[in-house]
């Protein structure tokens, strides 16, 4: 968060047309989509505006609690959802994680842990989210192509789509997390 230009706008990019994608399988035919799209769209433009490198915009000191308020929010309908089914429990995860971020960055504007070493929770949260881009990537393997709904296809019901939407946003996460 706040990192190098260098990677800070790739990462931006990659965050927001994530959320793009994600804003776009809200017109899926496909409920599991549609239900879990809105949630991941919010996810990935948060993840934008967290990322956007600290020389380019250094966002306001209230801008922080505000982050952890949305996201905690978003974590309360992701444990309500967890009810429904484990599969919800990486959405309670990730909305933990950026309400952990924006703490931190509350706390510390622009110093991330002022060089204090990994603390704990930081280094779960990477193992996590590494496992997870991991394990996203194998389930990436190509699989028998699918009729998307017409000559130009129904980009919000391709599932393959939604899982490359996954982990690339795992993949900023694990950005995000070893620039704290």
């Amino acid at each position: 968060m706040h990192g190098p230009t260098s990677s800070g706008w790739p990462l931006v990019a990659l965050c927001a047309a994530t959320g793009v994608y994600c804003l776009l399988r809200m017109r899926s035919r496909v409920e599991e989509q549609r239900r879990s799209a809105g949630g991941e769209a919010l996810m990935g433009f948060g993840m934008a505006a967290m990322a956007v490198p600290a020389a380019a915009f250094s966002p306001p000191a209230w801008a922080w609690p505000v982050y952890a308020v949305v996201f905690g929010s978003a974590g309360l309908r992701a444990l309500w959802s967890v009810r429904a089914g484990a599969r919800h429990l990486h959405h309670l995860v990730g909305t933990a994680a950026m309400v952990y971020m924006a703490v931190v960055m509350a706390g510390s504007p622009g110093h991330g842990h002022g060089g204090s070493g990994v603390p704990q929770l930081t280094g779960a949260l990477l193992l996590y989210f590494a496992g997870y881009v991991l394990l996203a990537g194998v389930r990436l393997v190509p699989g028998a192509a699918v009729d998307a709904g017409g000559p130009a296809g129904r980009w919000g019901d391709r599932p393959e789509l939604a899982r490359a939407c996954r982990l690339s946003m795992g993949i900023g996460m694990v950005t995000m997390l070893l620039t704290l």
